[in-house]
């Protein structure tokens, strides 16, 4: 690939490639440059490929350009290519964890602060592992469908006059719902029992207490599918299909409308679940969906 300086201020690229210069313009760079891209994150499968592909170009031009920016700097200025550039509203958590994520340990993040805390997940020790379910129903978040969401919960806030959803709580919630609308008061809901999930998440890797953890997996995905709404049928079939076949959990990832699941399961359950899954989606007539196997691993860095 390679890019001029008009390429960035023309926006010149589509697909992946906005993702690219959406990073180099954030970073300054004024240089012309030639870029390899190689990788094994499948594009649209809910999985953050953009943000892997965000955070590895910023890698490689901090460290090519001598830039000098920490972790945190470059979580912030790819989640400004992202906003800006490509016209995402996304967060800041798939950049962090891209950049900040270290090998068997889930990443706490606080996003008013980007302040971290690595937290010691042994699924390996267990005999467990997370199985990715790519559903092949694509997954897109330029549509409007997240920015929609975002909205409705910033609206919440507003009405209820708190800064965020970190601010809410269910009692404050219902107190309140007279004055907000019955989509709004889903979507406020699903984020603040989602934020209570994190927490408790913590405590039970913290005492290894794993069928603890998947129960708050497929909690998360119901609250996803009805009260916040991104499933899709692929998803829904997915994560049934993985529980009733022996998951100690499952939920959607991403930002929904189509991509990837994932379950927590036993070794020796992973055969037995993909075969479910893949009988059912033949039954529904949807896509062969794709399986990954995957534990918690570092995030980018120069090799």
């Amino acid at each position: 690939m390679l890019i001029s300086q008009s390429d960035i201020t023309d926006h010149k690229g589509d697909g992946w490639s906005r993702y690219v210069l959406g990073v180099i313009w954030s970073l300054e760079i004024k240089s012309g440059l030639e870029i390899y891209v190689d990788g094994q994150v499948p594009l649209g499968a809910g999985l953050s490929s953009s943000a892997a592909l965000e955070c590895s170009t910023a890698v490689a031009l901090n460290h090519l350009f001598s830039l000098n920016k920490n972790s945190k700097e470059l979580a912030l200025l790819t989640q400004r290519a992202e906003n800006k550039y490509v016209g995402v509203p996304c967060g800041i958590m798939d950049q962090s964890v891209s950049l900040m994520a270290q090998a068997d340990h889930a990443l706490l993040l606080d996003c008013r602060d980007l302040s971290t805390q690595h937290i010691p997940v042994d699924f390996a020790g267990a005999s467990l592992r997370l199985l990715i379910i790519d559903t092949r129903a694509h997954h897109a978040l330029i549509d409007g469908g997240y920015a929609e969401r975002r909205a409705s919960c910033e609206s919440v806030a507003r009405k209820l006059s708190v800064h965020s959803m970190r601010d809410l709580d269910l009692e404050k919630l219902e107190s309140g719902r007279n004055l907000i609308t019955d989509i709004e008061y889903k979507r406020a809901r699903h984020a603040v029992t989602e934020i209570a999930r994190v927490l408790a998440a913590v405590e039970l890797l913290a005492n290894r207490d794993f069928i603890g953890f998947g129960a708050l997996l497929t909690q998360s995905h119901n609250s996803l599918r009805d009260d916040y709404t991104v499933s899709c049928p692929e998803l829904d079939v997915s994560v049934e299909t993985a529980l009733k076949n022996g998951a100690l959990g499952a939920r959607m990832v991403g930002g929904g409308f189509g991509g990837s699941a994932i379950a927590l399961i036993r070794d020796e359950d992973a055969g037995k679940i993909s075969q479910a899954i893949e009988r059912v989606f033949a039954e529904r007539g949807f896509d062969s969906p794709r399986f990954f196997n995957s534990l918690p691993s570092g995030g980018a860095r120069v090799i």
